[in-house]
């Protein structure tokens, strides 16, 4: 029972995992209804098309397949549409782990790695989180990945569950060799929309708030390389294959840059002028927001190797440039 079944694998932070997991020669099998993720980008493994909430399928699967592990990247993630809609986001990110939870320990898969995210922090007061910061999110994406936190915790201390919950901060950039990429249409992050502004696909960008106590006056986030991230994961597995005991850790560099330092190394990179549009802040936007992630460091041994930003642009960049490439009528 050496099987992996990854959720949402086909998605932008999962397929990076999945691409990860094939590369070191592990089996794996991806579910995914392919909503917003991409056929093509889980590789090699084998994709069972369908619904994480659906506990029928899901049973099949994690017998079919004699599964060892879960991980479970399936989620809405976009914030302002949590705040719209907020049972969208209870429904499918905590309602339906639930259901996979009770799948997998009625089949006996007792490991588990679950795709969390720094929200679940809201505004902590010095803008730097560790994991025993208080647990205070201010919008329904971020509770409801608290309240799946919660069962896998209460799940672990009855004796049914292993788990590493990994919180991220801004995960950003793409495969190095461009094979994959953050393809997800009509997307939010600061990072993807900027580089589709800089190969022509949007017409401007935006700031939102340019009146914080940061040193330019915009807001700071702890960036990490997606490739950074997936390989987290793989010393995650690796921790609980060897038993090691249920963890939670958050996964960012320490240390953060502004959205107008990100705009500047799009603009150095690409060779392009941003037009950029300043907005008033958003609710609920935090003036920094860096994690402290000694935890993942120490207990895993992971080293970051792309902790560079002009790096994670230039990856980002090249993906929008081959996308549109691809775009363009031969």
């Amino acid at each position: 029972m050496n099987t992996i079944l990854v959720t949402g694998g086909a998605g932008y932070i999962g397929s990076h995992v999945v691409q990860q997991l094939t590369e070191r020669g592990e089996r794996v099998v991806v579910l995914d209804n392919l909503t917003s993720g991409f056929r093509e980008a889980v590789g090699s493994a084998e994709l069972v098309v369908g619904d994480v909430g659906d506990q029928a399928l899901v049973a099949r699967v994690l017998s079919e397949h004699r599964i060892s592990a879960v991980l479970h990247f399936a989620a809405h993630t976009v914030v302002p549409e949590s705040v719209r809609d907020p049972l969208k986001y209870y429904g499918n990110n905590t309602c339906k782990t639930r259901n996979l939870l009770a799948c997998c320990v009625d089949a006996g898969v007792r490991r588990f790695l679950f795709s969390s995210t720094a929200a679940v922090y809201g505004m902590p007061t010095s803008g730097i989180a560790d994991e025993d910061t208080p647990l205070q999110p201010i919008n329904p994406y971020g509770m409801s990945k608290l309240m799946s936190e919660t069962m896998l915790r209460d799940l672990g201390a009855a004796g049914a569950m292993q788990y590493v919950i990994l919180r991220y901060f801004n995960v950003a950039g793409c495969d190095p060799q461009g094979r994959i990429g953050q393809s997800t249409p009509h997307a939010t992050l600061l990072l993807k929309v900027a580089c589709e502004h800089a190969v022509g696909k949007r017409p401007s960008l935006s700031i939102f708030g340019t009146d914080y106590d940061t040193p330019d006056g915009t807001g700071i986030r702890d960036y990490i390389h997606v490739e950074d991230l997936a390989a987290a994961h793989l010393r995650a597995l690796d921790h609980l294959r060897a038993d090691g005991e249920s963890l939670t850790l958050n996964c960012g560099y320490g240390h953060g840059y502004s959205v107008r330092e990100v705009i500047d190394a799009v603009q150095r990179i690409s060779g392009r002028a941003l037009t950029v549009i300043e907005q008033p802040r958003r609710a609920g936007d935090p003036p920094m927001l860096i994690a402290r992630a000694d935890r993942l460091r120490e207990r895993l041994g992971w080293t970051p190797r792309h902790d560079d930003l002009d790096f994670i642009v230039r990856t980002a960049l090249a993906w929008e440039q081959k996308l549109a490439a691809d775009a363009t009528p031969a």
